[in-house]
């Protein structure tokens, strides 16, 4: 039994064989209908528990979608209308599903719940998001990165703005697969030293977006204000500077792309022109979801890696 709690869980040569196998899988899909299952069903007759404790958009209907094109059915629940909501503990909640599913995906505000759920489930637990990490939306950008006609090793990634988990995921994406990361953040909302040593000495942070991105490869950013954070004028001040413009895109390669998580607030972290703009992959990136997470299913039931 294999979880995806973090990239690591699978190391360079998961990550690389997943990404291989999603690449095959989305090409042999071309033309098809979204709701017809894959040629070979490999996950036929298995059950996803996708469990809800934060609001979602595109990790709800790409792990729904991901688990039917693999032959398989989904159950979706969420902490108000479960008895998560009434105070029964995730280990108890692990225990139970664990008897009914072949597989849980947790979206959570606390990193501490998954490791939880991970220690007391029978089946394999996927990191739907995390305070700590977002594995999943990581390999879809690396599945994004390969399709530009990219490779991994020794390419420069930009991020500018928050220190948060996607950028811990980048980081440790790095370290596993050998390209480097600059990021620009502001002060007080740098990334912590134990998100920087999960690079394994490829990621450097610096204190202005133009170093950031000067010869960059790729330029990332996120939404500033994450769901439930108080004091949104305040950080919105602070992250102001650090907006991807125009100005700061022609300072990147002249080939570099532009990567979005979503949902994205245009004119905050990010101009209209940039998102909406050429280099933008934002919306392979998010359809990316679907395709990289149905290779990790198959990589939490051994299937492939």
């Amino acid at each position: 039994m294999r979880h995806f709690l973090d990239l690591s869980d699978a190391g360079p040569d998961g990550i690389a064989a997943m990404l291989a196998d999603a690449l095959d899988r989305k090409a042999a899909r071309q033309g098809w209908p979204k709701g017809k299952a894959d040629a070979d069903a490999p996950l036929a007759g298995h059950t996803l528990a996708m469990v809800f404790e934060k609001n979602s958009t595109r990790t709800r209907v790409s792990f729904d979608m991901a688990i039917r094109q693999l032959g398989g059915t989904s159950i979706v629940l969420d902490g108000g209308t479960t008895q998560l909501g009434r105070g029964e503990t995730v280990a108890d909640t692990a225990r139970i599903i664990s008897g009914y599913c072949d597989a849980i995906m947790l979206r959570t505000d606390d990193h501490a719940k998954l490791e939880e759920m991970a220690h007391y489930a029978t089946v394999p637990v996927i990191n739907g998001l995390t305070d700590n990490s977002h594995p999943c939306q990581i390999m879809a950008d690396l599945l994004t990165i390969l399709e530009s006609g990219k490779a991994l090793p020794g390419l420069k990634v930009a991020w500018l703005g928050d220190g948060n988990n996607v950028l811990a995921s980048i980081i440790e994406a790095a370290g596993l697969m050998q390209f480097d990361v600059v990021a620009a953040c502001p002060q007080g909302f740098m990334p912590s030293e134990s998100d920087v040593m999960r690079g394994q000495g490829r990621a450097r942070i610096v204190g202005t977006p133009q170093e950031a991105v000067d010869g960059a490869d790729v330029v990332v950013t996120d939404t500033w204000i994450s769901m439930g954070q108080a004091h949104a004028e305040t950080k919105l001040a602070a992250m102001m500077p650090f907006q991807v413009t125009e100005a700061l895109m022609a300072r990147a390669k002249a080939d570099a792309k532009f990567l979005h998580c979503l949902p994205a607030h245009r004119g905050e972290e990010v101009e209209a022109a940039v998102i909406d703009g050429p280099q933008s992959l934002i919306w392979p990136e998010a359809e990316n979801r679907l395709h990289a997470q149905k290779s990790v299913l198959r990589w939490c039931f051994g299937q492939i890696g």
